[in-house]
């Protein structure tokens, strides 16, 4: 590669995922362009099953004094990662998906004589709880945690950016223009909130950082 393609990661990246950029000869400047602030949050009633969205919901509920109660429940994720930490903090995953699309329609075919409670952050996403409410599903949403806007102006012109969820778009957004940069999202929905900012828009083939990555490496080497 003659000149060194220049990635800004709106993620802070584990040492792992930035070698593989590295290693790929490119330039690398990371920051987190969201923070997350768990919620002190009070529950009374516990429904048939918990639904998680995020890893940030779980490592919230995972401080909460009611713990053992709620873990009384069995889950339904999105997401790798979120089942997996579910599983390591002892709860158990009736089903999982990569999309909460794909986890709606599994609820509403399956379960939809059960109730669920949704443990959600102050941004969610309607799709999901819309989608239950419209088959009458009873749905107690549970705000768990806060997305907070942490924006950082570059001060260079990168030719790509990482983008993993759509408030890192926004908060990106607040300090600077995306011109003719080549974006790759995490998944549809962050894809979705440049869907007017810039056709340069490529979805990893998996929800996750390293896919996000590999996309990135394979879009240059090609």
């Amino acid at each position: 590669m003659q000149n060194q393609i220049r990635i800004v990661s709106t993620k802070k990246l584990s040492e792992r995922q930035k070698q593989q950029l590295l290693s790929a000869d490119f330039s690398v400047f990371e920051a987190d362009f969201i923070s997350i602030q768990n919620k002190d949050f009070k529950i009374e009633t516990i429904n048939d099953y918990l639904i998680f969205t995020s890893q940030n919901a779980v490592e919230s509920v995972l401080t909460n004094k009611k713990l053992a109660e709620i873990k009384s429940r069995k889950c339904f994720c999105v997401g790798e990662k979120t089942k997996a930490l579910l599983e390591e903090n002892g709860f158990e995953v009736v089903a999982d998906a990569d999309y909460a699309a794909e986890l709606a329609s599994l609820i509403c075919n399956q379960y939809s004589k059960n109730s669920f409670t949704f443990f959600c952050g102050n941004i969610r996403r309607d799709f999901l709880p819309d989608a239950l409410r419209l088959v009458e599903i009873k749905l107690d949403e549970v705000e768990v945690y806060e997305t907070v806007l942490t924006t950082h102006k570059i001060a260079f012109e990168p030719d790509a950016i990482l983008f993993f969820s759509p408030s890192g778009v926004k908060s990106y957004l607040l300090e600077n223009k995306i011109e003719d940069e080549n974006c790759f999202c995490i998944g549809n929905s962050t894809a979705e909130a440049l869907k007017y900012v810039t056709p340069n828009r490529i979805i990893a083939n998996q929800p996750t950082i390293e896919s996000v990555i590999m996309k990135c490496i394979e879009n240059y080497k090609n």
